[in-house]
């Protein structure tokens, strides 16, 4: 039986992701500042004696016997990271420095949930994991972009002078159950307005496009990824190349949903990337790893979930 730390542990994906561990027989010690994340989310492992969830904010160091690392802990989306920005940028910088601490203390292995906005606004397409990234240092997603970027180094200087054993994964846009329905992510935004029958709304001309994985293919690739071979640092993309563009979404949740929305559009946000695609060959041969949930599919779970949401 391993033990195993999650950091943002009650978070969306951190709940799924301790819920799979729990499963699969591990000590589970999840710990959340429950800024995003949510007690609701683990309540079906609370009274699991193998599941324990501390109050804890990773800005802060925090101490244990520990196998393994997953350090999610970070708001992820615009509306989140952007309400504190400088809260955003030292969980992103500080958390992972404790969180890498800890490992280092354990000798455990760490694996960093890093994000493709360290791409920023992509200059190659798809992106590939030797890119450097296109991110504006002093945007108003910056808390975040350049905190994650930080964090990647952060993990490689301590693989470097400290031999930790770092994972470094970077997760393109994610959905299923657990989504916070005010998050501000576009498949929430799009779900719950349909199913409100409120205007859609698409942000600039609906020609961007992005690149959208169900959250069991996330957490398969996470796993794997963390079973690796000791010299295997990463960084690796996790996602969905199958690209989509927001008018396509927009049409294909107003189908699945039967709603009598219409669509709107207003004005591009500050430094929105035009277009999101991983390059998801590393994946497939070291991981031996791809999506196989169909957005349709992956959207009609969603909408389910979002209906018993909103019913309460």
């Amino acid at each position: 039986m391993k033990r195993i730390l999650v950091s943002g542990g009650a978070g969306f994906i951190g709940s799924h992701l301790c819920t799979r561990l729990v499963n699969e027989g591990n000590r589970v010690i999840c710990i959340d500042n429950l800024f995003t994340g949510s007690k609701e989310n683990v309540e079906q492992l609370m009274g699991n004696p193998l599941f324990e969830l501390i109050e804890h904010d990773v800005i802060n160091p925090f101490w244990t016997d520990v196998d393994e690392i997953y350090n999610l802990a970070c708001p992820a989306s615009p509306i989140h990271y952007q309400y504190d920005a400088i809260k955003t940028a030292k969980t992103a910088v500080f958390g992972t420095y404790h969180m890498l601490g800890l490992a280092k203390r354990n000798k455990a292995r760490i694996l960093q949930a890093s994000t493709s906005e360290v791409y920023g606004d992509p200059i190659s397409h798809p992106q590939q994991e030797k890119d450097w990234g296109n991110v504006n240092p002093v945007g108003l997603r910056s808390c975040y972009d350049e905190g994650k970027r930080c964090a990647e180094a952060l993990c490689m200087d301590y693989y470097r002078q400290h031999k930790v054993q770092i994972k470094i994964i970077r997760i393109f846009n994610t959905y299923g159950p657990n989504m916070l329905p005010n998050d501000g992510r576009v498949i929430s935004n799009f779900v719950v307005q349909a199913l409100q029958n409120k205007d859609i709304t698409i942000y600039g001309d609906g020609q961007q496009t992005r690149s959208f994985q169900y959250i069991d293919d996330l957490i398969e690739g996470m796993v794997r990824m963390m079973a690796t071979e000791d010299d295997f640092t990463g960084p690796i993309n996790l996602g969905n190349p199958g690209e989509f563009s927001m008018l396509e979404l927009a049409n294909m949740v107003l189908e699945l949903t039967g709603s009598k929305s219409k669509i709107i559009f207003q004005p591009l946000p500050h430094d929105d990337p035009r277009q999101r695609k991983p390059d998801i060959t590393l994946a497939k041969s070291k991981l031996d790893w791809e999506p196989i949930v169909h957005l349709e599919d992956g959207l009609v779970k969603v909408i389910e979930y979002f209906r018993g949401v909103l019913s309460k």
